[in-house]
């Protein structure tokens, strides 16, 4: 009876032993992603660590390059074993001291990105509005010889339908049409002064650009409707070729490392103030999400890509350099979608522009990342701009995720400001972009088939064309094609 027991036993072992595991369902591992990183997520004190060792973190100086180092030890410690450097040398641009007066009286102002080392200017001020092409070809030699005053935005009570431009493409029209120097009017009150380059390009500009703030711009505009106004700028700047660094993580795919979705935001910030905003909460919840990849044990289809870029700030130069180099070396096409998080956060949905989009494959992801949280509303949207690093991979075509923010309006009054620091981060909303965007990079890796596809060169134009940014690319020097 014992040896008839014995072997049933071993038979039962046996055929318990020959069965497959069973595999994880996407909303189980969700669930336990999920878990995880509610427990142990470090997004939030690592961004505060960074900002009190580290500061600003301006591409060039050695903040930025601490900052690099800091990413790079940090994936280290996540168990990356294949993390680069990837070293640039460009030249970068820095302020020194910048000074404004109206007809003799001191107003506060801050210089512009690459604006000229040198520059001591004195011209009559002439008011464009909104500083668009319109604005000048209805007055084509009001500014010629003379400094203009643009509103950063669109102003109240202008014509609708109109599309604001970048202040570096406003910056480029008043060159065009030959002002001496450009005063851009900020959109914040209570004086808040904002930075950012003035070059569509990274280059240094031939005029000097000021940012003057939202009340004293407006009295500014006043008087001019009664009187002429004589504006005097002198600044003096740095700028110097340096080498600046993005940092690479990779995670092999499990079934198809060939094809590559990147996740990246810009490390570097301006220097007026810590750039917790814009872009430590993109940056640190990327470096959360490659954590959480890893102590998760997640292994999705596709490599991915996890990459802190350089430069953003002035010029798009570290994401330029990493898709020009990659055509050089022909792996870009291995590159099948790109995920930008720039000043994003606590996301309530995705927003994915590029050809062939299948939004029923996004709404079924969200609606598993919404099983998880109802708090994410699983929004849908195929809108698309310019000025991140996500754009020099739109130029060739390639797909892009982002994330439809749900922050408070009152932290941007301090983009590219001296109040952009830690106070603004809101701990819960930074937790929720670690948590729903590993959610969303998995599913996007892990997908049977992508849910967008590459365009070629002329298809890439038309998309151009038709989503209303040609303009932009021509006056940026970013249109690549011949009409």
């Amino acid at each position: 009876m014992r040896k008839y027991l014995l072997l049933g036993a071993m038979a039962f072992w046996a055929g318990a032993c020959s069965e497959a595991p069973r595999q994880e369902t996407q909303d189980q591992l969700f669930a336990r992603v999920d878990a995880e990183i509610k427990e142990n997520s470090e997004a939030y004190a690592n961004l505060e660590e960074a900002i009190n060792t580290i500061g600003h973190r301006l591409t060039g100086t050695e903040n930025g390059a601490r900052a690099e180092e800091y990413t790079y030890n940090k994936f280290k410690s996540y168990g990356f074993e294949d993390v680069q450097y990837q070293t640039f040398e460009v030249e970068a641009w820095a302020r020194d001291s910048v000074s404004m007066t109206l007809d003799g009286s001191p107003v506060p102002v801050v210089a512009l990105g690459h604006s000229p080392v040198k520059a001591n200017v004195t011209a009559g001020v002439v008011d464009m509005g909104n500083g668009l092409e319109a604005d000048y070809a209805a007055r084509p030699d009001a500014v010629k010889d003379k400094i203009a005053l643009v509103y950063i935005n669109i102003l109240k009570g202008s014509p609708a339908g109109l599309s604001n431009l970048h202040r570096s493409e406003k910056t480029a029209l008043a060159i065009q049409y030959g002002a001496k120097g450009i005063i851009i009017i900020n959109q914040v009150p209570k004086g808040v002064l904002l930075t950012g380059t003035a070059s569509v390009t990274g280059a240094l500009i031939p005029i000097p650009a000021v940012c003057v703030g939202l009340e004293d711009g407006m009295a500014l505009k006043e008087r001019l409707e009664r009187e002429k106004v004589t504006a005097h700028i002198q600044m003096t700047n740095k700028s110097e070729v340096i080498k600046a660094r993005n940092v690479v993580a990779t995670l092999p795919g499990s079934a198809l490392p060939q094809e590559h979705v990147v996740i990246g935001g810009h490390l570097d910030s301006w220097d007026l103030a810590t750039g917790a905003i814009d872009n430590g909460i993109g940056a640190f919840a990327i470096l959360d999400i490659a954590r959480a990849f890893k102590a998760n044990g997640l292994r999705p289809k596709r490599t991915v890509k996890f990459i802190m870029f350089m430069g953003e700030e002035q010029g798009l130069l570290g994401s330029r350099h990493l898709v020009q180099q990659a055509k050089e070396q022909n792996t870009l096409g291995q590159v099948k979608f790109m995920m930008n998080l720039d000043m994003a956060g606590n996301p309530k949905g995705m927003n994915v522009a590029g050809s062939g989009v299948h939004a029923p494959f996004f709404k079924e992801l969200g609606a598993a990342i919404q099983q998880r949280d109802p708090a994410y509303e699983n929004g849908f949207s195929q809108r698309v701009g310019l000025h991140s690093d996500h754009q020099p991979f739109l130029l060739e075509g390639i797909p892009i995720l982002s994330v439809q923010s749900n922050l408070d309006p009152a932290i941007y009054g301090c983009y590219h400001s001296d109040c952009d620091d830690f106070h603004l981060v809101n701990q819960d909303h930074l937790l929720n972009t670690a948590r729903f965007g590993t959610m969303m990079l998995h599913g996007l890796a892990n997908a049977d088939s992508l849910p967008a596809i590459t365009m070629d060169s002329g298809a890439t134009k038309q998309f151009m064309i038709d989503k209303g940014l040609k303009e932009k690319l021509v006056i940026g020097g970013d249109w690549k094609w011949e009409d």
